[in-house]
């Protein structure tokens, strides 16, 4: 039975959706260009919290166990497992307050209204997968913005997302590199769980009644282990909770 209504209330969440997208790609162009970052800050932050509502219509629910105090005086690299596009409006609303930017693939900064804006100017980086050398370089100069805004990294290790849910090995060298850059910064480790589900059926249906849920782990140092070590810790204790 759920699998039927699944159906119709897809298509409704699709509308919504990419009304969304088209709607908040002209909002973001004018706070852009009319009160700068801070304009356009906000207007992301409400767009991503839309498309959590949007997903309300299918019954999915958002929950964040977070009971650790995260510094917002200072850069934070976010590290998380990735299960799904979904995995992304809940960290950007949630965690707000601490300007997260994101490590994208280049291939997402065209084409897309309102996400591929953001992500070309709103401060993330878009990285060629398939140059390595331009990769770290861009990295690089990611991590003196990071250190001169005192804003905030997300990265998905993975680099691809999981279809079951399952983990995959993670790719450390980006990680390490803003660990570099940014040894007065600290990494916090977020376990992502139940956001694969919304896609066992495909793209179409998405499942119903989905808790897709962010466990915020321990904030750690950076500077007070080897950048190595560090990854190495940061990925066993991510997945060792993913469920």
């Amino acid at each position: 039975m759920k699998r039927f209504f699944s159906y119709p209330l897809s298509v409704v969440f699709y509308i919504f959706f990419f009304l969304n997208l088209l709607i908040f790609h002209p909002i973001q162009w004018l706070c852009l260009k009319l009160g700068g970052y801070e304009a356009h800050k906000k207007s992301v932050d409400i767009f991503n919290f839309m498309l959590m509502k949007c997903l309300n219509i299918l019954g999915t629910t958002f929950s964040v166990e977070n009971e650790h105090d995260i510094p917002v005086n200072k850069t934070c690299i976010f590290v998380a497992n990735h299960q799904g596009m979904y995995d992304i409006p809940p960290i950007i609303w949630y965690f707000r307050k601490h300007h997260p930017k994101f490590v994208s693939k280049k291939e997402l900064g065209r084409g897309i209204p309102s996400i591929s804006f953001n992500l070309r100017h709103g401060g993330s980086v878009l990285i060629d997968r398939n140059n390595r050398r331009e990769s770290l370089i861009k990295m690089g100069n990611f991590g003196d913005y990071l250190k001169e805004t005192k804003r905030s990294a997300v990265i998905f290790p993975e680099g691809t997302r999981s279809r079951t849910g399952a983990a995959k090995e993670f790719r450390k060298n980006g990680m390490m590199m803003l660990f570099k850059k940014m040894p007065e910064a600290v990494v916090v480790p977020i376990t992502i769980n139940n956001s694969w589900k919304l896609f066992k059926h495909g793209n179409f249906p998405i499942d119903l009644g989905v808790n897709v849920n962010l466990k915020t782990h321990e904030p750690i140092k950076i500077g007070s282990e080897d950048p190595e070590a560090l990854a190495a810790k940061v990925e066993r204790i991510i997945t060792a909770d993913i469920r």
